[in-house]
This record gives C-alpha cells, sequence and structure tokens, in this order.
C-alpha cells in the first residue's frame, strides 16, 4: 500500500524525498513538519516506517465518520488536546523510544508560511530530551486542499526536505517556563533556518527567473501600478520588458556591462531592469536627489558609458545633467525608445510570453545584478555589487521569519535607487507574487496616506523621518487597512512610534541593515518582535563584535552571510573589505541580547569623546525626539560635534524650531535619565535641517553648514 500511494504521488505532484535515510534514526525522535494542507500526512507516510505514530487530537477525531477512519488507526497517536495530561503521554511514549511525527503548529496554516508553534512542543522537548528531525513540505500550500489564501493549483509539484538529527540545547539551572520558551524559539529558529536553506538550493537562481516562475503562476494578477494609475499584469510586466529589449540592444550596442538608470518610482524602472537582465546588462541606478556632481561621481565610478533616462522626468525634476553630458555620458531617452517598438512587435511579444515566459530568461547573466551606491551621509558614496544570489536570498530570508500572504498588497514610495525601496519594496514582493504600488516620492506627506488608503494597501515601508511627515498630514483611518508597517534605514524613535500607536493603532516593526547588505540583517516580526530593538538576524546570517575602547555596552557589529555584497566598486573600501574574509563590517556599535535581539547604540563614527567618555549621538538625537509637544510635530532636532581643547568634543543642538532655548534641551536630556555629558553646551538654529534622498540626516552636510 505504502509503494502505491508513493507511486500515485510521484505521478500526480512529482513527490520526491530528500535525506530520508535520517528517517531511520531509532527512538526517542520527534518529526515536526510544517502544516500548509489537509494531506500532508500522506506526503510523510509514504517515507515513514509503520513505527512511527502521527500525533492527531481525538476530539477532531470525532467530528465525521471520515475524520475517525483517518485519525484513529494503528499508525496514530490520538490525544485529548484539552488535557494537560496529553504531553505527559507523548513524553512517556518518547521516554520508551518511540517515534512520533508532530506538527507543532497545532493547526493549518492560515498564510502558507511558518505560525506560531505552541510551547508545549518546546516543553515536550525539554522533558525528554528527544532528538529531532524537522521536515520542510514544499509545494503543499499551493494545493486545493490547503486552507491559506494563496493561489492554487490542482498538481503542484510538492516535495519533502528533511533535516539532519538535531540536538535540542540543554536547559540547565532555568524554570521549566523559561525552558519551554527557549527550547519553543530554537525549534522555530531551524524550521526557519530549513525553509530559507531548502528555498536557496532548490529554489530559481536569479531574481529574472524567480520573477518569470511567478508569472507563470498568475500571469494575470496585477504586478505593478503606480502613480498613472496603470496598472501590469506579470505578463505584461514580461511583455513590457521584452518590447524595450528590441530599441534598448541597438541603442545600447556601444554601451559597456553596466548601464545607468536615472527614473523616479515608475512602473517603467523595474520593466527597465528587468529588460536589461534579459539583455545580460548590469543596471546601475543612480541617486537624482545627490545633484548632478555626485551623479557623475557615481557614474564615472561604475564605469557607466550610457544612461536611460526620461525627458519628462528631468524636465520635472529640474535636473541639470550637463555636467555629466560634458564628461562624454550619453543619455538614451524612454520616450525615443517607445517611438520604435511597432505595433507587431507588441502583438508577438504578448504572443510569445502567453505561451514561453521563459523565452526572456538569460542563461548567462553577469555575476553582478544590480549596482547601488551607499547614501553617503559621512562621505563620499560608495558603489555597491549585488549578485542576484545576494538579492535572492534577503528576499528569502525575509519571506521565510514573515507570514505575508498572496493577497496583501505593498505600498511603496521609497526611492528604487535605495536598497530598501528595490529589494524589500519592489523585487521582493514581485518575486513573491504580490501586487505593488510605486509612488514616486516619500515626501507627499498628504498624497502618501490617500493614495495607501485609496489602494486598500497591507504593508507599508518607511523611515522615521517620513513617519513623522504623515502622521502630521494623514487623517486617522487612512492606514486602517494596514497589516505591517516596516521602517529601517534610520533608528526608529520613541516619539515617533508612540504617535503612530495612539493616532493610528499600528505597530511599527523596526529592521536594520545596510546597502551591502542587500539591505536586511535583522528585522522584528509580529510572532517575535521585541520594541526598542531591531529584531533578530535572518537566518543564515553570522555576527561578531568588537569591543571598542571606551564603548562599555556592545561592540562594533561585524556580519557574514549570502546576503552580504560582492564587493565594493571604490578600490580602497573594496581593499578593506576583502581583508575581511567575508565579513562586512557594519560600523555600527550593537548590543546583543540573550535573546539574539540586537540593539543598535549608533554609529561608530556617531559616537562623540567628552571628557574621555564615548557618547552616542544617536542616543542624544533619540533622547530629544518628541520631546517638546508644546512646538508642535515639525520640531527637529539634530545633533553635531566640534572640537574642544578642554573636553574633547561638545556636543551642538541643531534645530528648525527658532523658540527653543538650551535649558529646555537640557531637560529633555536629564528626564531620559542620560548623563550630564549627554547635554549640548550650544544650540544653533537653521531652515531646513538637510536630509538624504532617504530620509536620513544628512549629518556631513550639517556640520559643513555650521562649521564651513
Amino acid at each position: 500500500m505504502r509503494v502505491f500511494f508513493r507511486f500515485l504521488l510521484r505521478l500526480l505532484y512529482r513527490f520526491r524525498g530528500y535525506n530520508e535515510t535520517v528517517l531511520q534514526t531509532p527512538g526517542p525522535v520527534l518529526l515536526l513538519p510544517n502544516h500548509t494542507s489537509w494531506i500532508d500526512w500522506l506526503f510523510l507516510v509514504v517515507c515513514l516506517d509503520k513505527d512511527w505514530k502521527f500525533v492527531v487530537s481525538s476530539v477532531s477525531a470525532q467530528t465525521s465518520w471520515l475524520h475517525r477512519k483517518i485519525m484513529l488507526n494503528e499508525r496514530t497517536f490520538p490525544i485529548d488536546t484539552n488535557s494537560p495530561y496529553a504531553v505527559k503521554r507523548m513524553a512517556e511514549h518518547l521516554q520508551a523510544n518511540g517515534r512520533l511525527v508532530l506538527f507543532g503548529e497545532g493547526r493549518l496554516s492560515r498564510t502558507g508560511a511558518l505560525m506560531k508553534l505552541f510551547e508545549g512542543t518546546g516543553f515536550l522537548l525539554h522533558k525528554t530530551q528527544a532528538k529531532v528531525i524537522t521536515c520542510y513540505l514544499r509545494g503543499a500550500s499551493l494545493l486545493p486542499l490547503s486552507p491559506n489564501p494563496s493561489e492554487k493549483k490542482w498538481f503542484p509539484t510538492v516535495t519533502a526536505h528533511f533535516s539532519n538529527v538535531l540536538t535540542p540545547p540543554k536547559s540547565e539551572h532555568t524554570s521549566t517556563a523559561k525552558a519551554r520558551a527557549q527550547m519553543t524559539n530554537w525549534l522555530r529558529d531551524q524550521m526557519i533556518q530549513q525553509q530559507f536553506d531548502v528555498e536557496m538550493e532548490f529554489g530559481p537562481k536569479d531574481v529574472l527567473t524567480a520573477i518569470i516562475e511567478t508569472t507563470h503562476q498568475r500571469p494575470k494578477q496585477i504586478a505593478l501600478e503606480d502613480a498613472t494609475r496603470q496598472p501590469l499584469t506579470y505578463r505584461r510586466l514580461l511583455v513590457g520588458a521584452d518590447v524595450l529589449a528590441h530599441p534598448l540592444q541597438t541603442a545600447l550596442s556601444s554601451s559597456g556591462e553596466h548601464v545607468g538608470i536615472l527614473l523616479p518610482n515608475v512602473n517603467a524602472l523595474p520593466v527597465l531592469i528587468i529588460s536589461l537582465w534579459h539583455l545580460g546588462k548590469v543596471p546601475a541606478v543612480l541617486n537624482f536627489s545627490t545633484g548632478a556632481a555626485t551623479m557623475l561621481a557615481c557614474a564615472q565610478l561604475a564605469g557607466v558609458k550610457q544612461i536611460i533616462t526620461s525627458r519628462a522626468f528631468l524636465e520635472r525634476a529640474k535636473l541639470k545633467i550637463d555636467p555629466l553630458t560634458d564628461a562624454g555620458i550619453q543619455f538614451i531617452y524612454l520616450e525615443d525608445l517607445r517611438t520604435q517598438i511597432k505595433g507587431s512587435q507588441k502583438f508577438f511579444s504578448l504572443l510569445r510570453m502567453t505561451l514561453s515566459p521563459d523565452s526572456l530568461r538569460n542563461p548567462n547573466l553577469p555575476p553582478t545584478a544590480v549596482i547601488l551606491f551607499t547614501s553617503g551621509s559621512e562621505g563620499v558614496p560608495k558603489g555597491v555589487e549585488l549578485s542576484h544570489t545576494n538579492l535572492l536570498s534577503n528576499m528569502r530570508q525575509m519571506l521565510a521569519m514573515t507570514d505575508i500572504q498572496d493577497s496583501d498588497r505593498l505600498f511603496n514610495c521609497l526611492p528604487l535607487f535605495h536598497s530598501f525601496g528595490l529589494t524589500v519594496g519592489t523585487l521582493m514582493p514581485l518575486v513573491r507574487g504580490l501586487y505593488v504600488f510605486i509612488y514616486p516620492s516619500p515626501l507627499h506627506y498628504r498624497v502618501v496616506p490617500s493614495a495607501f488608503y485609496d489602494r486598500d494597501c497591507t504593508i507599508f515601508l518607511s523611515t522615521n523621518t517620513f513617519l513623522n511627515g504623515y502622521a502630521r498630514k494623514a487623517h486617522p483611518y487612512d492606514f486602517r487597512s494596514m497589516r505591517y508597517l516596516f521602517a529601517a534605514a534610520e533608528k526608529l524613535q520613541e516619539a515617533t512610534a508612540s504617535t503612530w500607536s495612539q493616532k493610528f493603532g499600528v505597530r511599527i516593526l523596526e529592521g536594520y541593515g545596510a546597502t551591502e547588505c542587500s539591505p536586511c540583517i535583522s528585522l522584528n516580526t509580529p510572532i517575535s518582535p521585541k520594541y526598542g530593538s531591531v529584531g533578530r538576524l535572518l537566518p543564515g546570517i553570522e555576527y561578531k563584535l568588537e569591543h571598542i575602547e571606551g564603548v562599555e555596552e556592545g561592540g562594533r557589529l561585524l556580519v557574514r552571510g549570502p546576503n552580504v555584497m560582492r564587493g565594493y566598486l571604490n578600490a580602497d573600501a573594496n581593499t578593506k573589505f576583502k581583508a575581511l574574509g567575508g565579513w562586512y563590517d557594519t560600523g555600527d556599535i550593537v548590543s546583543v541580547d540573550a535573546e539574539g535581539y540586537l540593539f543598535v547604540r549608533g554609529r561608530l563614527k556617531r559616537f562623540a569623546k567628552v571628557s574621555g567618555e564615548m557618547v552616542s549621538l544617536t542616543a542624544v538625537e533619540d533622547a530629544l525626539a518628541g520631546a517638546f509637544p508644546q512646538y508642535g510635530l515639525r520640531c527637529q532636532v539634530a545633533v553635531v560635534t566640534r572640537p574642544d581643547e578642554g573636553k574633547g568634543e561638545v556636543l551642538i543642538a541643531v534645530t528648525n524650531e527658532p523658540k527653543l532655548q538650551l535649558d529646555e534641551i537640557r531637560a529633555a536630556i536629564k528626564a531620559k535619565g542620560l548623563t550630564n555629558l549627554s547635554a549640548p553646551r550650544e544650540i544653533k538654529v537653521v531652515r531646513e535641517i538637510p536630509k538624504l534622498g532617504t530620509g536620513k540626516v544628512n549629518h556631513r552636510e550639517l556640520a559643513k553648514m555650521l562649521l564651513g
């Protein structure tokens, strides 16, 4: 019978099990799979010997005759889920060298992702110290018998991936409650890591192929929409890339491998990136908010000879490109490319993408997928080379930790020249198969909330600065449909989190990352949030802390993982990066608590040495944020330093509020419990605090304004 069912599953679902030899491990052993469909047990039972027993609910078994037939037999271990003795019975079976299959979520996943594990599972491991095997059932969430709201297929490919034998960590000298929680968290980490590892091994190897595979699954679903309200389905997204490739190939005949892109958040930008990948080119996305001189430096650093842009955009943004054209860089305009596209080309491309989207693949993609440039908040921007593996690994790391659903709708107004806006805000949802609305500017504080409300979006990405702007202008009902609000790129201030919680009833989930890491390093999630932290490390990322003299709490954070960049374009910076042997030096001072949550204390360059003590300027700014409600939400305070013969350095508070007094600033510092060394000694008033395109304070420009 087992052989027959295995053959049937192979025929219908192309089923295959991986690392099945591990299932010969003698008891006590616990097999823990994810649970996304009603027939998950069938994919497992054909791999297991007869002494393996499935833990089932005796209460659910009484629902119907069919339930009793399936759930009460020699292969099952029925328990009363309402009984406090249920775990004891399982523990006794394991201690007698039994082998159990337990769906640790206790229910079918409603999202297709791993939901919470009941702590009874952790308690079972704590009491028995049984060996553990995890299993990732890949593709089962697509079955019609799956309750989650994802796209369904009658006969998807389903595979079972079994981990090696895992030994639970010892929980000595701790209370049972704490040990149970620790064991449950450890187990969840193992299952998340396994999902990530399997997707990296068996999933598409480049972003272009991943988007094409998504198009196979949901060709008619809307993929992209921009402010022009012209939606693109996944099929039309590929059609646009295919049609654009023909005139683009001719126009780029004199170009090297790297091609510059100078565009705002419009549908044409992701279409263009896909088209360039199809042609074997590497897009270098330029930050138009930095000015012509910096753009020229970035273009020359990347060896860009041609830049693709739009005349309408240049005119509307009032961008001066003379320095770039004077340097010999050629501009290619989308308006000119469109005139070269014939109606017959659109028809045949639509036919081709309907019958064979795979024709857009490129088996000979360059090792670099995209070139982005750092913000330059503390120096000249660095060119960062990110590979397809870097981008895909970061997407899969985030998807493994969050329960993003097919029905989610993501709103992205962060610029695509920033890694947060490109990877998280655009490419990840396209790979996952979501709807994405891209808006050209995060600075439209009235329009963005209204657009979010109008499009019924559920996921929002932003930064602390922009969130403050929306809080001032938005209606309390504008974010009614929001499920997730992720904030990164700069430290989330306590005042911002409090305002959003009180006005909109929204919890902000703070993350942390860097362009060099594609960008995410750690993330708070609804299942394991910790306010004040930037979350836990994503799966597959290692870290180490280097001690910094004068810093008592934490150290300089270095990380290593598949999402860390290929390298810098800047020779000196790249030499230093390569010398670290795969580790990336974030330059941030970070502490890590016992549960693995990261707390960013500030950038090393943003620490001042005052009277021999190290003072975090970031902590001072955080203490001053929202501390002066009498001046309204618009009041901002940034902190810079200047040299001082007596104290080494002194702090200067810079504000856009002319009525703010130094005494009020010192009182706010004291109220937050910071030492007197953290109190600024001077106050300067400016009309506007300079910002980068990502919303962060441009401390480099600010110091230049004040100190020359």
